[in-house]
C-alpha cells in the first residue's frame, strides 16, 4: 500500500506542475490583476516544496519502514493539503475578479490535481495507521 501512496503522490505531483507552468508563463505574479484572488508567492512555493519533502518523508519511510517518518510525512502533507485548499479557493474567486494568469488553468487539471491530492493524504493516513512495529 506504501508504494501505491508514492505513485499516487507523484502523479498528483506531476499533475500539480502544469498549472504552475502555466500560472508562470502566463506571468505569475506580475500579471495579478485583482488583490482579492492574488497567490502570494510565498502561499505559491509552499504548497508544492512542503508537498516535495513530505514525499522525501515518505520515500524514507519506505526504505527503513521506520513509523515515525510515515507520521511527520503526514503531519508536513496536511499543511501542504491546507495551503493547496487555500490556493484553490483564491483560484474560485479568480472567474469573477481576475484577469490575470491565473486565469489560464484549466479546470481538468486543477480537478485531477485535487482529487489525486486528498486521494494521496487519504493513502498516507491509512497506511500511517495501520503500520505495526518499530
Amino acid at each position: 500500500m506504501g508504494l501505491i501512496t508514492a505513485v499516487t503522490w507523484a502523479f498528483t505531483a506531476l499533475v500539480g506542475v502544469y498549472p504552475l507552468y502555466l500560472w508562470l508563463a502566463g506571468g505569475g505574479p506580475r500579471r495579478q490583476a485583482a488583490k482579492v484572488t492574488r497567490f502570494p508567492v510565498t502561499l505559491l512555493f509552499s504548497h508544492p516544496v512542503l508537498a516535495v519533502a513530505a514525499l522525501g518523508c515518505w520515500i524514507g519511510h519506505l526504505m527503513t519502514g521506520d513509523r515515525v517518518l510515515a507520521w511527520v510525512a503526514f503531519a508536513v502533507l496536511a499543511v501542504a493539503a491546507l495551503l493547496g485548499f487555500v490556493l484553490f479557493t483564491r483560484w474560485l474567486g479568480a472567474g469573477r475578479h481576475a484577469r490575470g494568469a491565473e486565469r489560464r488553468f484549466p479546470l481538468l487539471a486543477v480537478g485531477l490535481h485535487g482529487v489525486a491530492g486528498v486521494a494521496t493524504f487519504v493513502l498516507v493516513l491509512l497506511t500511517a495507521s495501520v503500520m505495526r512495529g518499530p
